[in-house]
């Protein structure tokens, strides 16, 4: 299982120590020094069954510097991947991606709900 996080993230730290307590063993990956390629974007987004949106971390600095808001509705899905690998954090976290699911953002009754239903 991956999970991708911006260590000094409170979600992100909320959601690892959650992890840990359940006794879950996953990989880490920094979204900022490793951000996500378009293409695992592009297959964590088919498989997470999301709106593409929901992928972008909206309450971000760097989302509010761009105007994201008011310029992605006029995007291509294919900027809008590219956009969002270009900078980790643009990408809302922390994601965990295991057999079967992506779980964007951290809401522990989902995350319970997917591990359980994947025999983690």
């Amino acid at each position: 299982m991956l999970f991708v996080e911006y260590p000094k993230c409170t979600t992100c730290q909320k959601a690892r120590k959650w992890l840990e307590t359940q006794g879950v063993t996953f990989e880490t990956r920094h979204i900022k020094d490793t951000p996500p390629t378009a293409a695992e974007l592009r297959d964590w987004h088919r498989r997470s069954g999301l709106p593409l949106k929901r992928f972008f971390n909206t309450s971000g600095l760097k989302y509010k510097e761009l105007g994201l808001k008011d310029k992605l509705p006029g995007m291509s899905e294919d900027e809008q991947f590219a956009l969002l690998a270009s900078d980790g954090m643009l990408v809302k976290r922390p994601i965990l991606v295991g057999d079967g699911f992506v779980l964007v953002g951290f809401r522990e009754t989902d995350w319970a709900a997917a591990l359980a239903a994947n025999n983690y």
